[in-house]
């Protein structure tokens, strides 16, 4: 029971598994068949004048079958005091490698993103969520050993002009490298009785950028916690800490905060 409980709760491998990590995605999917919705946060405070970015990106999200998930957002922002939309973005998964064992097993998969946005480009640091218009593709692999997960990925990004208005500056490079390396482990249940419980995961994650073409990077920290409700709601809290950085970014540290609720077997 209690292997059968980490897959659960940990990988996303059957039922009523959730996603792990807060800021990255693991290679594993959501059930075949599900729904899910998904309400991410942000409170970034500004670096050069007084106040906070606010970002709110409603998701969609879509487990086609075992291997593939297909995501919709949006992204609304409190750009000068008022919400508005500024685009949205599409997002695809497909999980290519599967290595299971008793206790431990191995997931590998490949991404996309193709974002739009008519925001003004007001930073060096490339960002498909809620700043710039472009698309990445890149590749996950996690790892679950026991009660604790270890996931990295490694993608490329390009970024397009936002709008006719909003060129992106030729100044700067508009290619880059994404990083992550994230730790999750599961604290409570010790152990499990019923999938009523609620669930508490703490992760540590990182995640860069390398702009190519000159030598401008950055790094964040981002401890978090994750409440896992009846197997079926989630509610994430983090903070986002910038721990190196020699590239212009304007608000990148701050509070991020996601709610999260999963229909399963909408096709029975």
């Amino acid at each position: 029971m209690k292997t059968i409980f980490l897959f659960l709760v940990l990988c996303n491998i059957k039922i009523n598994a959730q996603e792990l990590f807060v800021i990255t995605e693991p290679a594993s999917n959501m059930p075949a068949g599900s729904v899910g919705m998904r309400l991410a946060n942000s409170l970034m405070r500004k670096v050069d004048i007084d106040g906070y970015n606010y970002h709110s990106m409603p998701e969609i999200m879509w487990g086609v079958n075992k291997n593939l998930m297909l995501h919709a957002s949006a992204f609304i922002s409190n750009k000068n005091t008022n919400l508005i939309t500024e685009g949205g973005s599409f997002y695809a998964k497909y999980r290519f490698l599967s290595v299971d064992d008793l206790h431990t097993h191995f997931r590998m998969a490949t991404f996309g993103r193709y974002s739009f946005n008519n925001a003004d480009i007001h930073q060096d640091e490339i960002n498909l969520m809620g700043h710039n218009t472009g698309f990445q593709v890149g590749l996950i692999a996690t790892q679950l050993l026991y009660k604790v997960a270890i996931s990295s990925s490694v993608s490329y990004v390009k970024a397009f002009n936002n709008t006719a208005n909003n060129v992106f500056p030729a100044a700067q490079s508009n290619n880059a490298c994404n990083y992550t390396l994230s730790f999750g482990k599961l604290m409570y249940p010790k152990k499990y009785n019923s999938f009523k419980q609620t669930n508490i995961n703490m992760m540590l994650e990182l995640d860069g950028q390398k702009l190519i073409g000159n030598n401008k990077t950055f790094l964040n920290v981002t401890p978090s916690i994750q409440f896992i409700i009846r197997s079926q709601a989630r509610v994430d809290f983090a903070y986002i800490k910038q721990i190196y950085s020699n590239m212009e970014r304007t608000a990148p540290n701050g509070f991020y905060i996601k709610l999260e609720y999963t229909f399963f077997d909408l096709k029975k």
